[in-house]
Order: structure tokens, then sequence, then C-alpha cells
């Protein structure tokens, strides 16, 4: 019997330093499912690595398709982690900036509503947002808060 290889992701995991802290910018999904949610909802910008690709590839193509900025490094990798469905997520920390309120995202379509046969069209991310590490741990996928300790602790502050 064959068992399934988990699927694997990669993202990227901006930070700046403002006077007197880090912050981090996570990103929260699109769609119907995700509309009323926010603690535990929040994400790094990822997606599927595709065959063939290079898990760094991946993580700086879906920054810049989710959030419309093109990632510059130097790159800090991360531990990878796995999620509650066995998602594994490839990751690496970066200083930059941007302005939340002007992210640009790819969109998706599916059934909406429900059993309705009509195709909907919706953001991969609605919105972005700079966190503080603490209001980022409430915020961010709790599978995902592994990667906030790992940057706090790597990036020279």
């Amino acid at each position: 019997m064959l068992i399934p290889m988990p699927k694997e992701s990669a993202g990227l995991l901006m930070y700046r330093r403002t006077a007197d802290q880090l912050e981090v910018l996570l990103v929260h999904p699109g769609g119907p499912f995700w509309k009323n949610k926010d603690a535990g909802a929040w994400t790094i910008p990822k997606g599927e690595i595709a065959p063939g690709e290079e898990p760094l590839a991946t993580a700086q193509r879906e920054f810049q398709e989710e959030v419309g900025f093109e990632a510059k490094g130097p790159f800090l990798q991360l531990s990878p982690i796995q999620q509650k469905g066995g998602k594994i997520v490839h990751a690496w920390a970066f200083e930059g900036d941007c302005e939340p309120s002007q992210i640009k995202s790819n969109t998706f379509q599916i059934e909406w509503p429900p059993r309705s046969g009509r195709m909907t069209e919706f953001p991969e991310v609605d919105r972005a947002q700079f966190f503080t590490l603490d209001e980022a741990r409430k915020r961010i996928n709790p599978a995902q808060a592994a990667l906030l300790a790992e940057s706090a602790q790597k990036v020279q502050f």
C-alpha cells in the first residue's frame, strides 16, 4: 500500500524593524470560508511547490502573486513546519517593507453559493497587515507560530 506524500508549500515571512520592535507581515485568506475568521486564520504568503520547482523560487513567486510586491533577499531559511492537515511548509524570513493596503492578489474561482452552479471569483488574499510578534502569534495559523519564534531568534534586533 502506497502512503501518499504530504503536500508541500513554500512561503516568505517579511519582517521590518520599528524603533522598538520587530513586526511581521501576515496575509488573510480570501474567499467566503475565511470571511469572518480572524484568530488563527492569518498566514505567511505561501503556495504549493510545483513539480521540479525549487522551494525558494516557489516562495518568491507566491509572495509576488499574493501580495503584488517583489521579495528581495537575502533570505533566512527557517525550519519546515507541518500544519494540522499534514501539509509541510518551507519558509524563509527576509527584511522588507511595503504598504499593506496596496496589496494586489491573484484570484481563484469556486462555485458560490454552494450548489448554485454559479462560479464566483475571489482574491487569494483579501488583506495584509504588519503585526508585532505578540499580536501575530494570536492571528497566525497555530502551526505557523513556530516560524515566528524561529525568526525572532535568528534576526538580530
